[in-house]
């Protein structure tokens, strides 16, 4: 577990380049007022489905396909298309992109302790914000088996996707929260900046992109998945606690 500032009564102390990293055996407890989640790498694996749609999508166009699916991942796929393509019909690619991502599911599963950790958080209390449109991200969580959530920010919702803020500014808002109250739980880059750009602290995980690239983007924790992550208070205090272990 990566560490860049320690937790005390949910304000962080940012720490020096020479932060110490934790034993296997530590533990360290996080409180924040709410949890923003991103989706697909931090609750859910669609890695192969996204990698088999983008993959068609770039070798149609002439593309390298592992550089399409690189640049996709973390952001809303309308703003890849619009990279790639400057004079396409980028509706109609979106569509199409969508099209391919919502009917193909196979190997869409829970990644792990998402699951565990959905089920014991008061649903009033975390929100997703996920560069999928609506209608995928409703498709993903269900394939997955993960509880639909009473708060979620899509594509659909934001006039401006991950690296920008606004995705996680709305999500806090919608919990009433501000976003420096909040934890953002990310795996891609861009939306480690959004996190940090909104305010929030943020927990990267290393379901997508290597620990160099995680740091560089500005992640508070680093942690192998959502196992490392446990809930502690069950009550309605205000301040919520977590017990982050790797």
């Amino acid at each position: 577990m990566y560490l860049r500032s320690d937790i005390h009564g949910g304000h962080a102390a940012t720490s020096h380049l020479s932060c110490r990293i934790p034993s296997i055996m530590e533990r360290m407890k996080i409180q924040c007022r709410g949890v923003l989640f991103d989706l697909d790498g931090v609750l859910v694996d669609s890695t192969p489905a996204v990698a088999r749609v983008w993959t068609i999508w770039a070798k149609k166009h002439g593309f390298d396909p592992d550089e399409v699916v690189r640049q996709a991942h973390g952001r809303p796929s309308i703003t890849t298309i619009r990279e790639l393509l400057p004079h396409a019909d980028h509706d109609a690619e979106n569509r199409e992109v969508e099209r391919g991502e919502i009917e193909d599911v196979d190997g869409v599963i829970p990644l792990p302790g998402a699951l565990e950790l959905l089920q014991t958080l008061p649903q009033d209390r975390w929100a997703i914000a996920t560069s999928c449109s609506r209608r995928l991200a409703e498709v993903r969580i269900r394939a997955a088996g993960l509880p639909l959530p009473k708060h979620l920010i899509t594509s659909t919702d934001v006039q401006r996707g991950k690296p920008d803020p606004e995705p996680y500014i709305k999500a806090a808002k919608i919990l009433g929260l501000a976003p420096a109250d909040c934890i953002v739980v990310e795996d891609a880059p861009a939306g480690i900046r959004a996190g940090k750009a909104a305010g929030a602290r943020v927990l990267a995980l290393r379901t997508t992109a290597p620990d160099p690239e995680l740091t560089q983007s500005g992640a508070d924790w680093i942690a192998n998945d959502l196992a490392s992550l446990r809930f502690l208070s069950s009550d309605h205090r205000p301040t919520l606690e977590f017990v982050l272990t790797q």
